[in-house]
């Protein structure tokens, strides 16, 4: 009996008997057809519609709420500049007794406060990335977790406690150094003599130092966690070129954490030009700045808002610390911005 081709290819796999019921059936050879995928359950897009809702409401709830803040201190401190019969932003007077003749500016302000956060940077950043390179390639495994989290509790001491130990307990034994500083280098501005005696510990050069302390936890975690997340191929290979490890870490982690580290010095200096219990604490026998140094006293923008607070009773004075505030909080968000983008720029790179 003869068998047609087209029989035998529609009813079996092969020319030896039927196909057997678990093979796979062939694909259309037409073009432009696709096999058929399977849908999603409708439970599924709808948790998926349900949490993309609620991501966006919660970064835009973050951004609303700054930009209300910044529009609720732009509206108080407008009608408070303008009354203002001094350069707000040159004059180094402060004075709202009068709400009639107000006349105010934040040159002192600004300088105390840079010149107090920046040189808390300078002291931190050197330690914390030497803190964070002990962590994460010279010490001991056992040694390493508890030593960060001694490090991290720092984070924890209350300001008002920083602001106590600096005054009564650093500024004595800092007071040699400044000495010597003093006398030696004060052909150098920063080092000058300034409007507070060295003795009394009202400087910003002990500010910097309770600063520094401060600041230290934020840039030894951020720098420790980026030096963890360098490739262990880069690592390897600076050891197989015969790299010690000096050479290893000159040639692959810092490199390699550099934006880290900027990052994390960013956030701290953004924490050190907000702090303000500790600096009024630390400044409060000086309350008027002199020039740019060290051996100055004075207020920041923080510190003077909060000794000033009992003359929040009126409307124009008050505009007048909320005009202050909005330059500070200009100047924080500057600050975290550019650490914001330093950091996106390891992650997109």
């Amino acid at each position: 009996m003869t068998v047609h081709p087209e029989v035998t290819a529609a009813g079996s796999s092969d020319s030896t008997g039927p196909r057997a019921a678990g093979d796979i059936p062939p694909m259309s050879s037409e073009p432009g057809t696709e096999p058929a995928k399977k849908a999603r359950p409708a439970h599924s897009n709808r948790a998926e519609i349900v949490f993309r809702s609620l991501a966006t409401a919660s970064g835009a709830t973050i951004v609303a709420a700054i930009a209300l803040i910044a529009l609720f201190l732009l509206i108080r401190a407008v009608p408070s500049v303008m009354a203002n019969e001094a350069n707000f932003i040159t004059s180094t007077e402060f004075n709202t007794t009068n709400a009639d003749h107000l006349r105010f500016g934040i040159r002192d302000l600004f300088m105390v406060t840079v010149l107090s956060a920046v040189f808390a940077l300078v002291i931190a950043v050197p330690i914390g990335v030497g803190i964070a390179l002990f962590l994460t390639h010279y010490s001991p495994k056992p040694l390493a977790r508890p030593f960060a989290m001694l490090v991290d509790l720092l984070a924890a001491v209350p300001s008002i406690v920083f602001g106590l130990w600096g005054v009564l307990v650093l500024a004595p034994q800092l007071e040699p150094a400044e000495r010597f500083l003093n006398k030696n280098l004060s052909w150098f501005f920063l080092f000058a003599d300034g409007n507070v005696s060295i003795s009394g510990g009202g400087t910003i050069f002990t500010a910097g130092v309770v600063l520094a302390v401060m600041i230290l936890p934020i840039i030894t975690s951020v720098s420790r966690e980026v030096f963890n997340l360098t490739p262990a191929a880069h690592i390897e290979a600076a050891h197989a070129l015969g790299a010690t490890k000096w050479e290893m870490v000159r040639m692959t982690v810092l490199p390699y954490g550099r934006s880290g580290v900027i990052a994390g010095s960013m956030l701290g200096l953004g924490r050190a030009l907000g702090e303000t219990i500790a600096v009024l604490v630390v400044l409060h026998t000086a309350a008027k700045a002199g020039g740019w140094s060290l051996f100055d006293g004075g207020y920041t923008f923080a510190s003077r808002i909060a000794a000033s607070a009992s003359e929040f009773s009126s409307p124009l004075p008050t505009g007048a610390y909320i005009a202050a505030g909005f330059v500070l909080f200009a100047l924080t968000f500057v600050v975290n911005a550019l650490a914001r983008l330093a950091a996106g720029g390891r992650v997109n790179g």
